[in-house]
Formats: C-alpha cells, structure tokens, sequence
C-alpha cells in the first residue's frame, strides 16, 4: 500500500476560450511547442471531460495529458491530479472547455479551484480592436458576476501578422498581458466528426505549421504569468495492489480512457491489454473492462472477433465485465450503424443500440445505486460523464444498477444495464470515482 505526497508546486495557466470552435487546442499545442524550444518541459491538462483534445496533447508532446473535472473527481481529486502533472514536466498547460463560463462544471470553475491565471484565446480571424474588447469584457465579467478567476492574458487565435497583430496588441488595456498569436496556416486545423476532433493519431496538427506557429508566442509574457496553485495538493489516495489481471480492450473502437484510470488500473492488478479489432481472443484474466470508443466504425471486425464470444461464455460464467459507454454497445445483442447496418454482438446484455444524428447523452452524471453490482453497493452514489450519438433498446425486463440523478443514461432514468456479473454503462468513471475500485475488487472474489 503507498500514501506518496504529491508535489504542489507545478506552475500553470489556462488557455480558455471565447467559445467552442476559437482554436484551444492549436493555441495550446502551440504554447506547449514554443516552450520546449525554450528548454521547458511542459505538460498539458484539459478542463473537462473530454477525451479527443488530450489525445492531440499526448501525440504531440508525448506525455500523458490529464482531465482536470471538478464533478468527476471531487475537488481532493482534481488538486491531486494536477500535481501529478510534476512527474513529467515544469510547467503546465490546461485547455479549457467549452466557453470559459459554459456550464456548472465550467473551466471558470476549474481554474478557480487551482487559482490560475487564464490566458483568454479569442478568435481573430475578423477582428482588431474588437478582440481586446472582448478579452476585457470576459475579465469584467468575473468581477460582476463574482468569479473568483484573473483573466490575466490574451492570445489572438487565427490573427496574421503586421497591422492585423498591431491593431490588436495597441488596443490592448493595460490590465491584460499580450501572450502572442496562432496565425492562420494550413495544417493547424483539425478535422472533426460526430464526437469531436479526429483523435491526435489520427489527424494530428502539421508539425512544421506547429512549430512557425510557436515562433509568435510570447514565452516570456506566458512564464510571467504562470503561477503554482494556491492549494496543497493532498496526498495521493492509498492504493492497494491486488493479484487481479484485468483485461483492457485497447484499440481504435476502444480509445476513450482516462490516463488516471490507466494509471490507477496499472496501480491495483495487473493489466492485460488486447485488441479484439485486430482479431485477438481474451486473454487469461479475472475481469474485463471495454472502454467507450468507435466501435461504429469497427463493426465488422468487431462482430468477427474471436473475443466477443469467449467474453459471452466467461461472462455467463460469472466473470467480471465492465462496458462503458462503446464498451456498452458491443456487450449488447446488436449495433446499428448510421448506414442502417446491423452487426450481432457479445449478447451478453439484453439491449440493441443504433447510431442517432445528435448527441443522445452530452452531460455530467451523477448515478445512484439501486442494487448491489461490480461497481458501486445499493445507496453509493458515482459521478460520470457521457457523450454519445447511440440510443439504446433494452428488453421490457431489463436490470439497471443505477437511478439516473443527473444525465440521461440508458433511458433516462436508469443507467448499468447488468446480467450475471456484467455491467454496461453509457457513463464514463474518473478513477476518482471509487467505481474502478469496486471493479477491482469484484475481480478478487
């Protein structure tokens, strides 16, 4: 068992945004780039639950990219999270989220919990003296309104250089710091999809736009900036190593994994990854776990895989099985796609899912149990977050483990659709959560 303090003295700053859509996440890979040219080690963080940036974080700096989620963590966890960032670099980088004032769960919130200075990433592309404007109305407004947040810093997102860049920087009130701009080249944006972003393997940012991008960063403004949290991280929680092997769907149909969970999971069993989408079997193991993903675009391969059935028969043996949201998905009895395909699945749950047009589930979770399952006892509750563009059917006589407080679930009220000692969720579990825990030690019995 280990109780290892956590370093609390990783300086940082936020790069928040206007909106969605103003360039984060090329701000950031370009702040992150124009550092190490300076001889920093930066990390990256998001604010938010969010899977797909982090990924760009991770492909371009090669160092993990943590979630920073006050709701999926609670405030002990998210403090410890961000100090872990001092494993690996100097000095971190958080994206936020949405807006920076966007939602209860907000990257406001966040950076208020760490007490760091925000660097405000408005959108150029049209504006001059109209873009300081907006960055000092978004500081006002934290005064007005009663934020406990500094926005400290402008960074003109898509800005050219020469009077564009001057028209913007001369505007500028002497209660802002000018940190530089990401000029508008080919290869900084990202295509998307239906869930965001391509993921960073998939279609990372040109590195050499990166780097000409990076040379209009002011690191020198930035570093002035940065600033240690206000908090003493505590220490981290103790982890106790079991004799458990977990079996990790890791592929491309099984991407969407926290790295706090892959490190706690890493802590507590020993963890066997397999890649169904490449053909694999399940290896010997005492629990599954299938992570949300694409599993839409790996159907066929999925549907042929020799692991799905081996999992139905463990499963029905009473082996741990633990589904989150893709995971869900393909431990049900079958997947539609959006072209009207239907491939048959494990079978193991009594639910058949099909791809929608919107997102079905876009928010924070919060479960209560109903019964005891392999992740929470009747009357704890957990928090979650989903995001998906699936709806499912389940049968008339359908067993969930959890009441829906917050979110939509499965149905809207219920979410953990479970058979035998196999779980099936539409939400997402931080290792904070306590779930994973739970799931570890159902594996020991």
């Amino acid at each position: 068992m280990t109780d290892t303090p956590v370093p609390a003295d990783l300086p940082g700053l936020v790069l928040a945004g206007t909106a969605s859509g103003v360039g984060k996440t090329v701000a950031t890979l370009a702040v992150c780039r124009a550092l190490e040219r300076e001889g920093h080690t930066p990390v990256a963080a998001k604010a938010g639950p969010d899977f797909i940036d982090p990924s760009h974080h991770a492909a371009t700096l090669g160092r993990p990219s943590r979630t920073l989620d006050p709701w999926l963590a609670g405030d002990d966890g998210l403090e410890r999270t961000y100090a872990r960032g001092a494993t690996d670099g100097d000095v971190c980088v958080v994206e936020g989220m949405m807006g920076l004032y966007d939602g209860d769960v907000s990257t406001a919130a966040v950076a208020a919990k760490l007490d760091l200075p925000i660097v405000l990433v408005v959108d150029a592309t049209t504006g001059m003296e109209s873009i300081a404007a907006t960055a000092l109305g978004f500081r006002a407004y934290a005064d007005r309104m009663g934020y406990d947040v500094d926005v400290a810093g402008l960074l003109a997102a898509r800005a050219r250089g020469g009077r564009h860049e001057e028209g913007i920087k001369n505007a500028i009130p002497v209660e802002l710091h000018y940190v530089g701009r990401t000029p508008p080249l080919d290869g900084l944006e990202v295509p998307e999809r239906h869930l965001g972003l391509h993921y960073g393997d998939e279609s990372a940012v040109d590195d050499d736009a990166l780097d000409a991008a990076a040379r209009h960063v002011d690191t020198t403004e930035l570093l002035a900036l940065a600033r240690r949290p206000r908090v003493d991280a505590p220490p981290e929680r103790p982890v106790e190593s079991t004799d458990v092997t977990v079996a990790v769907a890791t592929d491309d149909a099984f991407r969407f994994v926290y790295p706090s969970v892959r490190e706690h999971l890493a802590a507590r069993a020993t963890v066997e990854p397999f890649a169904p989408v490449a053909g694999d079997d399940l290896p010997d193991c005492d629990a599954v776990y299938l992570p949300g993903g694409y599993p839409e675009r790996h159907t066929e391969a999925i549907a042929e895989s020799p692991a799905l059935s081996t999992i139905a028969e463990r499963a029905a043996d009473g082996l741990p099985v633990f589904g989150e949201c893709g995971g869900l998905m393909v431990l049900g009895e079958s997947l539609t796609t959006a072209e009207g395909e239907t491939y048959e699945m494990a079978g193991v749950l009594p639910v058949s899912t099909h791809l929608t047009e919107r997102p079905v589930g876009l928010d924070h979770v919060g479960l209560r149990a109903r019964r005891d399952s392999i992740l929470a006892s009747e009357g704890e509750t957990v928090r979650g977050h989903e995001f998906h563009y699936s709806a499912a059917t389940a049968a008339p006589d359908a067993r969930y483990a959890f009441e829906v407080v917050r979110g939509a679930g499965l149905d809207g009220a219920n979410d953990g659709l479970t058979e035998y000692r196999t779980l099936g969720t539409y939400t997402h579990f931080h290792a904070e959560s306590g779930a994973l825990d739970a799931f570890v030690e159902s594996a020991g019995r």
